[in-house]
């Protein structure tokens, strides 16, 4: 087996973990990272040297953001969650990060999983998204505030609908 076949191989179980975050949802991650897989080996003459990781992590990353626009076009069914209840006081065990970083938006829940879950330099990251650098640090500071007020129990602020 080639080097590059090996690099991917072995790129397999740190792509499930960042598509299982990044879906939250298995059979949706395993999807992607077949996908992802199958685009790999079949563009392996595109790929012109450096991290394949990165690039396999890119390849992923656009795949879902093809799905969250085929999902967008559909009818949302949103199951009730123990967090929609009204309640005088958030309940202290009710609150954990899963559903905090359900409560992201794409962007910054990407590049903080990227960076935290998958231990990514932030220019990898910024080469990833196809942004600068500096969005990658707003994104991550975003989404370690927006985590941090989820957790201490505020009520997140009310985002501007262009």
């Amino acid at each position: 087996m080639g080097e590059f076949r090996q690099q991917i191989e072995s790129a397999i179980p740190a792509l499930r973990r960042y598509a299982r975050a990044l879906t939250r949802d298995v059979e949706a991650a395993d999807d992607i990272v077949q996908d992802t897989l199958v685009r790999a080996l079949r563009s392996e003459h595109l790929f012109h040297g450096g991290d394949v990781r990165a690039w396999l992590y890119t390849i992923l990353t656009n795949l879902n953001r093809n799905r969250l626009r085929a999902l967008s076009r559909r009818p949302v069914l949103a199951p009730i969650k123990d967090s929609d209840a009204v309640s005088g006081a958030p309940e202290s065990g009710g609150r954990d990060i899963g559903r905090a970083l359900d409560e992201l938006a794409e962007e910054p829940r990407t590049a903080l999983l990227l960076v935290v879950l998958e231990g990514l330099t932030y220019r990898e990251v910024a080469e990833i998204q196809g942004v600068p650098i500096g969005t990658v640090m707003s994104r991550l500071a975003r989404a370690r505030m927006q985590i941090r007020s989820y957790l201490d129990g505020e009520r997140p602020a009310l985002r501007r609908v262009k």
